[in-house]
C-alpha cells in the first residue's frame, strides 16, 4: 500500500504547516508510519515515526514537530510549528516495521521504509 503524502507550501520562517500522510488502500494498524525529508542535494532524512503511541523525532526536530495519527481517517500527521529556512525539503512518508521502542526506530533508516510515494514540498522563506 502506497502513501501519498500532502499539504506542503511556502511558508515564512516561525510559521507552521501540517502535513498529512493517507494511505490508497487498506492499511495494517500494526505498521509504523514515517516522515522524512530530502532537501536540495542532499539524502534523505528520517524526521519523525510513529507505531501505536510510540514516536521518534530526529533532534534536529524536536519541541517543533509532532506526529500523530488519526485512525478514523487512516491519516497520520506531521505537525510542523516554529519553522526554520533549514526545514525546507520535499517531505515523503511510508511505512515499515513494526517497531515497539523510539531506540528501535531511531536506528533505521529510509531504505527500511516504502513504498515512496510521491512527497509534498516544504518551502521556509527568511
Amino acid at each position: 500500500v502506497q502513501l501519498q503524502a500532502s499539504g506542503g507550501g511556502l511558508v515564512q520562517a516561525g510559521g507552521s504547516l501540517r502535513l498529512s500522510c493517507a494511505a490508497s488502500g487498506r492499511t495494517s494498524s500494526n505498521r509504523a508510519t514515517v516522515w522524512v525529508r530530502q532537501a536540495p542535494g542532499k539524502e534523505r532524512e528520517i524526521v519523525a515515526t510513529i507505531n501505536w503511541s510510540t514516536t521518534y523525532y530526529a533532534d534536529s526536530v524536536k519541541g517543533r514537530f509532532t506526529i500523530y495519527r488519526d485512525d478514523a481517517k487512516n491519516t497520520v500527521y506531521l505537525q510542523m510549528n516554529n519553522l526554520k529556512p533549514g526545514d525546507t525539503a520535499v517531505y515523503y512518508c511510508a511505512a515499515g516495521g513494526p517497531f515497539t521502542t523510539a531506540q528501535e526506530m531511531g536506528a533505521m533508516s529510509p531504505s527500511d521504509f516504502g513504498p515512496w510515494g510521491q512527497g509534498t514540498l516544504v518551502t521556509v522563506s527568511s
